[in-house]
């Protein structure tokens, strides 16, 4: 068992070092991007997740005591977490798609620009627009008039020492180029851990079978254990997800 846990995490390390690199290389995407994710969402289901593995974790106490019925709620519990968190990604997911926030040729957000903000998404401010330059004619005696000379106001003269500049954009509103690379590797990331939540389900649903049938207590509990140490590494992969996803900016 813990072989099979240190390849799941020698997998999703691989993912990060990925994730690394392209954030390393390109800053403005992932600090442009990540603001269509909803941080509320996401803390929600970051909490969602650390009760499921608190109950998962009591629950593996309740079958070393042989409390059974206490076991069964443990469990049903630590199910309906799981059934919550894919609910909440489903929305997530689901606004997404409609807004055209999606990897390689399928992202198109004008789809988003067309409807509007959506609740499940960070709001963006809107790019401040300059105010337009006054346009002054000078007129000679004659009445003679030159060409118009164009006068910038004073809010968009000079404000003092220019900063250096460090490369990145961070203009948030103007959109940078290539960041469909970002929701490619947000798909990809919580894609592939919410499958491995399914599976958790599917295991823990398993043992919730099994123990309402009495089938654990304090001799025989090696399986309840087992699928608790997988249900926490899960949840562990989502409390790294969360903030190098959700928290960038």
């Amino acid at each position: 068992m813990w072989l099979f846990l240190a390849t799941e995490i020698l997998l999703f390390a691989g993912l990060f070092v990925a994730y690394a690199v392209y954030r390393s290389n390109h800053p403005e995407i992932f600090i442009y991007a990540s603001q269509f994710l909803d941080t509320t969402l996401g803390g929600i289901n970051t909490m969602v997740l650390l009760l499921s593995s608190f109950t998962m974790a009591w629950g593996v106490r309740a079958a070393q005591l042989g409390q059974k019925k206490l076991l069964v709620s443990l469990l049903a519990i630590t199910l309906l977490g799981g059934f919550g968190f894919l609910g909440i990604k489903y929305v997530e997911y689901e606004a997404k798609w409609k807004h055209g926030l999606l990897w390689g040729v399928n992202f198109n957000p004008a789809s988003h620009d067309d409807h509007g903000e959506d609740a499940g998404h960070a709001a963006v401010e809107a790019e401040e627009v300059a105010p337009a330059p006054v346009v002054t004619e000078a007129v000679t005696p004659e009445g003679l008039k030159f060409e118009p000379t164009v006068v910038p106001p004073s809010a968009t003269g000079p404000a003092g020492t220019v900063e250096p500049d460090d490369g990145v954009d961070h203009d948030t509103g103007v959109q940078p180029e290539n960041v469909q690379i970002f929701f490619g590797i947000y798909f990809l990331m919580t894609g592939l851990h919410g499958i491995h939540v399914l599976v958790g389900m599917s295991l823990i649903f398993w043992i919730l079978l099994k123990s309402m049938g009495g089938a654990y207590g304090p001799k025989y509990f090696t399986p309840v254990d087992l699928v608790g140490l997988y249900w926490h590494l899960v949840d562990l992969i989502w409390i790294f997800l969360f903030p190098l996803l959700y928290l960038i900016h």
